[in-house]
């Protein structure tokens, strides 16, 4: 078999039996690979009904607004200061007022976006497909312009005077935040085939923690981009390469002394975060991720249950299957409550004692694709047909 034809057969299957992920995009134009989050018609694929629920706690829009599309990308919307910011695939970069929803400002970049968006260092960061990565003020107004080697899927990030830009090519770029000229680079190769993804980067404590393709945590120092360590969340097994993707397709999370991570057909595992000597792991596949609170882990995995696990040893405390084959997103804890969307923009309230329903609350009926945003008392979920609805939770 040629090799292109070849490509294209492993495309095909990925992008058919692995209708999960939460990264989009075209298919067939790299061995990276896009899979379908906004409605494969795949009827092995098709969601789960919803289940009935008794509406145990009350959830409220305290506001909406549209911000623009998401096209065939994932944005999420940000807050700093008492303003949210969000982008859309058509440019538009809007803050609004994060107790009213009332618009403070909107530009227009005149570009077509694909990451976003970020706030950091008095900047609001942006990024599109051709490697673009646009800077703003905080009234708008355009700073500087730089250019990283590929496409951007990911909303850059900004802290001690370094902006950490994540391009698709497995590239990571420290830029000076004054100008955008670059300042380090890390770079690492990647499988024959990976998924491609929107995940980003956690930047904290000095350093930058990133999962990569083939099950890979990394530590890198946020100064110079020095690797500090590097860690296997999991390994690659099978007899073929479809078999052995074990991509880490969403962000880490830290806590305390340790940082954790979770990787498609793989495991969650946590790490010590300053050496990345292992903790614990178990099998469990996920896209979308994984959060942390003071005594639990939770994931929303590859088939759309969400988990609870003890953050120490990773022992199984609870599990809701009920949502299956919805794509659930990362889920948020607040006030006891786990919180997650699904690809028809419905947003679940699960006990975070046992993860039965608790409420549940409709939005406008497209994918959200993003963790949840925590502001104040409301959860911030931005859709893919452009809605950024602020959800009061009791």
């Amino acid at each position: 078999m040629k090799t292109s034809s070849k490509r294209l057969l492993l495309v095909s299957l990925l992008a058919t039996g692995l209708a999960g992920c939460s990264s989009l995009g075209d298919i067939g134009d790299s061995l990276s690979t896009g899979f379908g989050l906004w409605g494969r018609k795949d009827p092995l694929e098709q969601p789960a009904p919803l289940p009935v629920i008794t509406q145990q706690v009350a959830v409220k829009a305290a506001w909406q607004a549209s911000v623009g599309a998401s096209g065939d990308y994932v944005f999420s919307p940000t807050e700093l200061a008492g303003s949210v910011f969000a982008a859309s695939n058509d440019g538009i970069i809007t803050r609004l007022d994060a107790d009213s929803g009332k618009v403070v400002w909107k530009i227009e970049t005149g570009k077509k976006l694909s990451g976003g968006v970020g706030v950091g260092n008095g900047l609001v960061l942006v990024a599109t497909s051709k490697g673009n990565v646009l800077a703003h003020d905080l009234d708008g107004k355009a700073v500087w312009e730089t250019k990283v080697s590929s496409e951007v899927l990911s909303a850059p990030q900004a802290a001690e005077g370094v902006v950490v830009v994540r391009a698709a090519d497995g590239r990571i770029f420290g830029l000076d935040t004054k100008d955008g000229k670059r300042k380090w680079i890390y770079q690492r190769e990647l499988p024959t085939l990976s998924v491609r993804s929107h995940a980003g980067v956690l930047v904290s404590r000095g350093a930058v923690f990133a999962g990569f393709a083939g099950g890979k945590l990394v530590a890198i120092s946020l100064l110079n981009g020095v690797l500090g360590w590097e860690a296997s969340v999991s390994q690659p097994r099978g007899a073929t390469e479809l078999e052995r993707i074990v991509d880490i397709t969403s962000l880490p999370v830290l806590d305390g002394k340790q940082v954790c991570a979770v990787a498609y057909h793989g495991k969650v595992a946590c790490f010590d975060v300053t050496n990345g000597n292992p903790s614990w792991s178990r099998e469990l596949s996920s896209i979308t991720g994984l959060t942390i609170d003071n005594a639990y882990l939770y994931v929303s995995d590859a088939k759309g249950a969400v988990h609870a696990l003890d953050k120490s040893s990773g022992a199984s405390i609870w599990k809701q299957d009920k949502l299956f084959n919805r794509r659930l997103t990362t889920p948020v804890v607040k006030n006891g409550k786990i919180i997650v969307a699904d690809l028809q923009g419905y947003v679940h309230l699960l006990s975070r004692e046992d993860g039965s329903f608790l409420g549940r609350a409709e939005t406008d009926g497209s994918a959200v694709g993003a963790a949840p945003l925590l502001v104040g008392q409301n959860a911030l979920v931005q859709t893919r047909n452009g809605g950024l609805f602020a959800l009061a939770v009791e």
